[in-house]
């Protein structure tokens, strides 16, 4: 199994959910963790994903609100 990475950091569950959901939708696996520095959530994916799931989160349509913090 591939080690997982961290793409993204969601400041809440609801951006958490929306990012996975991006991700669930271009057939890439991903994680959610918590962050040990900050109340926010660590969005992970395989290693072997890391550049899918980061094109994915880049083209997706978001406003500055919801944009997650690469």
């Amino acid at each position: 199994m591939s080690e997982m990475v961290q793409i993204a950091l969601a400041e809440d569950a609801s951006e958490a959910e929306q990012i996975q959901a991006l991700l669930v939708d271009a057939g890439i696996d991903s994680e959610v963790a918590p962050d040990d520095d900050s109340d926010s959530l660590k969005i992970l994916v395989p290693e072997a994903a890391v550049e899918a799931a980061q094109d994915v989160i880049e083209l997706a349509p978001a406003d500055e609100e919801t944009a997650p913090e690469l």
